[in-house]
């Protein structure tokens, strides 16, 4: 097993002293939600691929997909388990609930479960005319049963990806069009099976991006619709998703300046409230999800994906997704690819890994309205804390040579004359400060609160204690960082 060493030079604190500080007010609107999320907002996906599958001449899943992964390692187990229950340090004792991981992807439409009148269980295989360069693969039942446990056993909440092309045949006359209906008969199987094994599997999730012009396949909308029907004789349909890949090819050279670009990341807000449009119009009880998504297509950027700079894409995605009320944020891949929050060969946790981990401790399930007046470099969500009273925030300082230092307010509603009010806290900040290790974003080692976040000899992920930072000090925000804070006291009724 490889080990970093590694620890975050002193001299590095004293950079946010010499680039210019600028003095923010943010308002916190505590009276009412804005939206409320998933208590399991924060998912990572499992996907299908196989060591063959490759993307700008490199082939970067090696033995990650479903079929292939050794479930055995203690450092993916722990990593799971990291996000499963907080670590019972002093301050928070909050017990995070499980993390979600969702089973799909690309080549979900293309397996076969192999139960009931199925016989026969290929492997995928490598071949031109197959959908995404691959020929149909098989799912045992053996394989599903070592799944299982292995999500027993770390204690995920399960949604899974469903073949919605089983029976239908690609058009002679539209490249790409499937037609026909669906035949719903395997997979009705492949759910009594898992029933009767007493598999707890939350939520499924029917085909791969195949609406609209689809993405490797696509099924007319009228025959989605009539299939989704059928779909419902299985379960309840109660909500709906959509994959979010905002920042274009892995290999675009521009990807660096696209994740620190602000007004290039707020564009695909339109999206955001584009389906939460059509959700609120058609039928409000359902809920959104973001079932899929990375900020680079196709195994993400090998430059980017895997390095401290892409938590400033990462984590303003779910802070964004969740104030449109987005109630599920699936990030590609918990391994596999460029973008695994792990690596896919030592099952070492890449930086976003620490962000999402601080999200699903931390953010809860409510999410409250902020407003600022300032540089937009400074990205700044607010949520309830989790389980716990208090309201939890998180500051993204896009900005590479400014700093930010924050004083808050609560708004008040119904007095115009002073709508806000300066707060004043007596209990102690929580505060866990994000930065690249050398002070270069490209970095792959996260530093929080100036420790290192590397794994221990036992595989274990790192204590992640915060910083008590006396309550009537601004919230200091370094450039290019990013940061977590929940403090205990304020007083926001949309939280009680």
């Amino acid at each position: 097993m490889n080990f970093k060493f590694a620890f975050c030079p002193i001299i590095l604190l004293l950079s946010a002293s010499l680039s210019f500080a600028q003095n923010v007010n943010v308002v916190i609107h505590g009276a009412a939600s804005i939206a409320k999320t998933d208590d399991n907002f924060v998912c990572v996906t499992l996907d299908w691929w196989p060591a063959e599958k490759c993307d700008y001449n490199q082939c970067p899943w090696g033995k990650a997909g479903i079929l292939n992964l050794d479930l055995r390692y203690g450092a993916l187990i722990n990593a799971i388990k990291g996000e499963f229950y907080a670590h019972p340090i002093k301050f928070t004792r909050v017990r995070a609930g499980p993390l979600r991981i969702k089973v799909g992807g690309s080549l979900q439409d293309n397996v076969v479960y192999k139960v009931g009148e199925v016989s026969g269980c290929p492997n995928f295989i490598k071949r031109e005319d197959g959908l995404f360069g691959f020929s149909r693969g098989c799912l045992s039942m053996e394989r599903w049963d070592q799944l299982n446990r292995f999500f027993n056993h770390t204690g995920v909440k399960l949604t899974f990806g469903l073949n919605a092309l089983f029976g239908r045949n690609e058009s002679q006359t539209e490249k790409g069009l499937w037609i026909g209906d669906w035949q719903p008969q395997n997979t009705r199987d492949f759910m009594q099976y898992t029933i009767s094994k007493g598999y707890k599997v939350d939520s499924y999730e029917f085909g791969n991006q195949l609406s609209g012009y689809g993405m490797g396949a696509k099924v007319d909308a009228k025959q989605y619709g009539k299939d989704v029907i059928v779909l419902k004789n299985l379960g309840v349909v109660d909500g709906l998703t959509h994959h979010i890949y905002n920042l274009g090819p892995g290999d675009d050279p521009n990807m660096m300046n696209k994740v620190l670009d602000p007004s290039y990341l707020s564009q695909v807000s339109q999206t955001y409230k584009g389906v939460s449009d059509v959700v609120n119009k058609f039928r409000p009880q359902l809920g959104a999800w973001v079932s899929e998504s990375d900020g680079a297509l196709k195994g993400g950027s090998k430059d980017v994906s895997r390095t401290f700079a892409d938590g400033f894409w990462y984590l303003d995605q779910m802070g964004m997704a969740s104030t449109y009320d987005q109630k599920v944020f699936c990030r590609q891949a918990l391994i596999g690819g460029n973008y695994g929050l792990l690596n896919a060969t030592t099952f070492v946790p890449n930086p976003d890994y620490y962000g999402a981990l601080l999200w699903h401790r931390l953010m809860g399930s409510t999410v409250l309205a902020v407003t600022k007046e300032s540089d937009p470099n400074l990205r700044v969500y607010a949520h309830c804390a989790k389980k716990k009273p208090g309201v939890s925030l998180i500051f993204i300082n896009l900005s590479k040579d400014r700093s930010f230092n924050i004083t808050l307010s609560n708004a008040k509603p119904g007095d115009a004359g002073k709508p806000n009010y300066e707060f004043v806290g007596k209990q102690n900040k929580e505060e866990y400060h994000l930065r690249a290790l050398t002070g270069d974003i490209k970095d792959d080692i996260v530093c929080l609160n100036d420790v290192p976040m590397v794994q221990t000899y036992s595989e274990d992920i790192p204590a992640m204690d915060p910083k008590l930072v006396d309550a009537s000090t601004p919230i200091s925000i370094a450039a290019q960082s990013i940061a977590y804070v929940t403090i205990r006291d304020f007083e926001a009724p949309a939280c009680v």
